[in-house]
């Protein structure tokens, strides 16, 4: 396996930052969202139930399934295979956020207001600040599903280590199809141990002190 390795390392390396460069990017815009329609959410308690029902219906859509249906839409390609992950980000960071913003002491929004601030301002500077740690480990299971849900995509040509995995069960019996199967595997668990490792680092550096566990 070793040798396997050695031999095609440029292109393992660069499957390996595709896998990455995909996850982080759909995490990215599914947490912005995710923020987004949890801040939407909680100001309209009634859209409260509707928005966990969907975070729960969603996450039961098999990947494969998910696939399928955005195949005839938008054809095979990376796009599709980014929409794929997105949607799946989406969900495990909508319900933590809108559990964080829920959490924030009303106290603390209503003294804000009464010195003067502004709506925005108290959800820029108060309610999200502490709402963040909560969110972020929204973000963090998130990365971890995504990492796998992007090695599926590599069905509809998404890049990335899915590509690797697919091509080894495709050629079960032939000579490199246990490395190929593992090397996909193994750079997707390498991959999400680093990315959660980053989002660790992150936590430390923007989780107010005063808040942090």
């Amino acid at each position: 396996m070793w040798d396997f390795i050695v031999e095609r390392r440029e292109q393992i390396a660069y499957n390996t930052f595709q896998h990455f460069n995909l996850v982080v990017q759909a995490v990215v815009v599914a947490t912005l969202i995710a923020v987004v329609l949890a801040v939407l959410v909680v100001g309209a308690p009634r859209l409260q139930g509707v928005a966990n029902a969907i975070s729960a219906i969603g996450l039961t859509i098999p990947s494969f399934a998910l696939v399928g249906l955005l195949l005839p839409v938008f054809s095979i390609g990376a796009f599709t295979a980014f929409l794929a992950v997105a949607f799946y980000a989406v969900l495990p960071v909508l319900r933590n956020a809108v559990v964080g913003l829920q959490q924030v002491d009303p106290t603390l929004v209503e003294s804000a207001r009464g010195m003067g601030m502004s709506r925005l301002a108290v959800l820029w500077r108060i309610r999200l600040p502490l709402a963040w740690p909560v969110i972020l480990a929204g973000v963090r299971i998130s990365m971890q599903m995504s990492m796998g849900v992007a090695a599926i995509a590599a069905y509809v040509r998404g890049p990335g280590l899915g590509d690797y995995i697919f091509r080894g069960l495709a050629s079960i019996g032939g000579a490199n199809a246990v490395n190929y199967a593992l090397v996909g595997t193994l750079g997707v668990v390498v991959v999400a141990l680093i990315a959660d490792a980053l989002l660790l680092l992150l936590g430390r550096v923007t989780v107010p002190r005063g808040i942090r566990a």
